[in-house]
Formats: C-alpha cells, structure tokens, sequence
C-alpha cells in the first residue's frame, strides 16, 4: 500500500510508528503533547512510547475522558489550560491518539490554539481510520448539535496503523464498517459488493479494504476541499443518522454508536433515494438486508418523528429552512442537494421501523 497523499499532508500506511518518530525528530518541535483517552492509554499508548523512549523529557500527556459525552467546548478548556500549564509555545505539536473523539476535538483544540498549532492524527479506531483521520475538518459538539463548531483545518500528517484495530471490540469494528459500507455505495460499487462478501459474521477488515476506502473518501476530499458542493456525497445517511445518534445520546443510557445510526440513515435514505431519484427496489432491497443483517434494530416509533425531523433541521449541510440529503441513484453513483419534505423524512424512518 503507497502512501496517499491528501490535499496538503501525507497518510502513511506502512511502518506507521517508525513513520511518525521520524516525523517528529525532522520537525524539531520545541515539545510535543500526546492527547488520548482512557482507552486508548491503555491499549495503544504503550506501544507508542516504547518508540519515544529516547524522546523521554520531550513530551507530556493529556487525557481526557472516552466518548461522544468529552467532544464540548469544556473539555476543549481542560485541553487548553493543559497546554498552557505544559509551556506549550507556537512550535509545539500535538499528536491525536484516539477515535474520531479525540481527532476532532484535538484538532480543534490545536487549531484555536496560539491561532494554531501543528498537530498531527494517529487514528486507533476503524471509524477514525476510514473517515474521520482524512479530511481536514475538526469540531465539537454544542448544544446538542454533533460538530457544529469546528474548522477546516489539515493535520500535518496521518498515522494508520492497523494493529491498533486488534485492540477493538466487535461493536466499534461494527461502527467503523458503517462508513466503509457508506463509500462503497456512494462511489464503488464493486467494493460494496467485496464488503457485502464479508457477511453478517464480521471480522476485523483487512489494512487492503481500510486503504481502499481512505482513498475513495481523500478522492472525494480532493475535488472538494472545503465541502462547497460535490464533497457533500459523504454525506449520505448522516442527515437522518445524525439526527438518530443525537437522539440517542439524549434519551438512551446505552446510546447508538455513530455507525450504528448511520445504518439507520443509510436505510432510510436508500428508501428517499427509491422514491426520488431512481434507485431500484432490488437495491433499495439489497440495502436494507445487508444493514439490517449486520445492525441491531432500534426502535423509532411514530413519536420520535418530530424530534429527530428538528434535529435533522439543524444539520449544517442543509441551505436555509430546506432539509438536504445525498441520495443514491444506484448502488455506486449518487448526487447532492435533494431537498426532502417533512413527510418524506418521516416515511422514511416508518420504512425502517417496518422493516
């Protein structure tokens, strides 16, 4: 696997570690700051630092609660003063060691910081290996809205490195899976199909699958930097699965995972696309059993349907009071800006229910 190469920054695939040490030592950073989680202090940072001993003295760590709970403008305060107590000056780098949690709010957070400093993605999960690692968007969450602060903003580099995956339970493998299924449907259709050959007993996805669908979505980011049109194809499933994510937070003590929701959105906006533009019944059909063979139904009754419809309002793709989706034309081709009514929006999620 080569290294791809994003708008302005590298993603490498192989030797990883020796990859970002040799990064570090040629940047001649003042310091540099290692921000993780729990999780990832566990599992994955000893093996980082068993590459970093002769460093030792020249970096800290920051640590900052797991889950979609931390991605808020506090923790983005706690990261803040940490620097500031560390000494951190303008020439200092921050390396991003974790999901898409820590991704984005790290690279919020290095990016506001000193009007910005160098910061770099070490993704450790399947989910931040195959979406949120390539880009250049980082946020936060706020007001219960996911990512609605944030800034366009590229990381120096990527770091993927698969064996960090052996580390994940089958439900966070599940999540990430969501979006590589995603980008097969949105521009590949023969990779959605060797996707599809895994079947419903998943098992970790080779580092072959997770390069090929970094380089469909950084394809995609390429044409469209600063999402002004043709980038929103990534956006398929996210208006109604983000909305369902947010209401889970709010309402459910084990709440849905990202991929888990976007299932659901996929699902539903597979039906929009039947409906709207031209997908057929076989694939609408295709869709929904593959979704639904390999993620656990959530129940969406009628009642919901005005929540998750204001939800969906306050997704930042959309253009004034219109709701927009991405919407498929058959599995592997799909086109932006479809304006969906209130009414559509909530067949859709009565489809998924019946299904």
């Amino acid at each position: 696997m080569d290294t791809l190469h994003c708008i302005d920054y590298p993603v490498y695939f192989n030797d990883t570690l020796t990859e970002l040490v040799n990064f570090i030592e040629q940047g001649k950073y003042s310091r540099f700051f290692i921000l993780t989680d729990e999780h990832t202090s566990e599992h994955c940072l000893p093996l980082l630092q068993s590459r970093l001993q002769h460093l030792d003295g020249k970096y800290d760590i920051i640590e900052v609660n797991a889950g979609e709970e931390s991605k808020n403008i506090d923790f983005c305060c706690g990261i803040w003063k940490m620097l500031i107590d560390f000494s951190a000056d303008r020439h200092s780098l921050l390396i991003n060691l974790g999901g898409g949690v820590i991704g984005d709010m790290g690279g919020f957070a290095a990016s506001t910081f000193k009007r910005g400093i160098d910061f770099v993605q070490v993704p450790t999960t399947l989910l931040s290996q195959v979406d949120a690692s390539v880009g250049g968007k980082t946020g936060i969450d706020f007001d219960n809205l996911k990512n609605i602060i944030g800034t366009f903003t590229s990381p120096k580099a990527v770091f993927i490195e698969h064996g960090f995956l052996t580390t994940l339970p089958e439900r966070q493998i599940l999540s990430g899976y969501a979006e590589m299924l995603k980008h097969g449907l949105i521009a590949d259709a023969e990779y959605w199909n060797a996707l599809k050959a895994q079947g419903s007993h998943l098992t970790l996805p080779s580092a072959e699958l997770i390069y090929r669908s970094v380089a469909i979505k950084n394809k995609v980011v390429l044409a469209d930097p600063f999402e002004k049109g043709y980038r929103k194809c990534l956006n398929f499933g996210h208006t109604i699965g983000h909305a369902v994510e947010t209401y889970s937070l709010q309402n459910d003590e084990n709440h849905l995972t990202h991929g888990e929701a976007v299932a659901i959105g996929m699902i539903c906006e597979a039906w929009l696309s039947h409906k709207k533009s031209g997908l057929s019944a076989e694939e609408l059909d295709e869709i929904a059993t593959v979704l639904n063979n390999l993620y656990p139904k959530y129940h969406l009754d009628d009642s919901c349907h005005t929540v998750l419809h204001s939800l969906m309002k306050a997704d930042k793709k959309n253009n004034g009071s219109d709701i927009n989706c991405t919407l498929l034309h058959k599995i592997g081709e799909c086109s932006i800006d479809h304006i969906c009514t209130e009414e559509e929006l909530c067949d859709s999620l009565s489809y998924y229910s019946k299904l």
